[in-house]
């Protein structure tokens, strides 16, 4: 393994700006990326009904109830991010496995999703090296924000506004974010992480937190 390969990890609670800075690192400095909802379909491939059952609370949940509305009328913040972060748990050996075969192949990579919790992270650096992996994290705390800022979209076919029909649905996504925001930023100062609030000044923030994991 070269100490010149780097892992990129960025981590986060949903629609904080992940993907948007890792498809920004990989135009800037020509970076592959991938989402961690990829890696946890891969995973799932290899087990059993059962165990994917166990595994993926959140998925299963979400088939239960057929719209976001429905979803998030039903469960609480705190309900939503704990299954969160089990199903989150499942997905660690395979971001694992993502990034040593990227490093063995002499390959930097971006990897990012809410699945990389900062103790994953952690975990990641103490076994590869801080030559090899490093992780930024991006919350959002502002239910009220995110609300308004959903309605800007212009992802094509974007979950949220597709599957929500209640303007109320927004505000209560935005709370679970905040809610898994606060749990981010705890656990990211407990291992000395990066975090970067993605309420205002986005596009600087975006900037920012790419120049931090390259070190510049």
């Amino acid at each position: 393994m070269s100490s010149e390969n780097m892992i990129y990890l960025i981590g986060g609670p949903p629609r904080c700006g992940k993907t948007t800075l890792a498809k920004s690192m990989s135009k800037k400095f020509g970076i592959p990326w991938i989402s961690t909802d990829m890696l946890e379909v891969v995973s799932g491939e290899y087990m059993s009904r059962a165990e994917w059952k166990r595994a993926h609370p959140y998925s299963l949940l979400r088939r239960t109830h057929k719209t976001n509305d429905a979803f998030y009328g039903k469960l609480s913040p705190q309900e939503i991010v704990r299954i969160l972060r089990r199903q989150a748990m499942a997905t660690a050996p395979a971001i694992d496995m993502a990034a040593i075969c990227e490093m063995n192949d002499g390959n930097d990579y971006v990897i990012e999703g809410y699945h990389i919790e900062p103790g994953l992270a952690s975990r990641l650096v103490n076994k590869y090296g801080k030559k090899n992996v490093r992780a930024v994290f991006l919350t959002r705390h502002d239910p009220n924000a995110f609300a308004r800022d959903v309605k800007k979209s212009t992802t094509p076919n974007d979950w949220l506004i597709v599957g929500t029909k209640r303007e109320k649905t927004f505000l209560k996504v935005g709370r679970m974010v905040s809610h898994f925001s606060d749990h981010f930023e705890t656990q990211a100062k407990k291992y000395r992480f990066k975090v970067y609030k993605m309420d205002e000044d986005f596009p600087t923030k975006l900037v920012e937190a790419a120049d931090h994991l390259r070190g510049l």
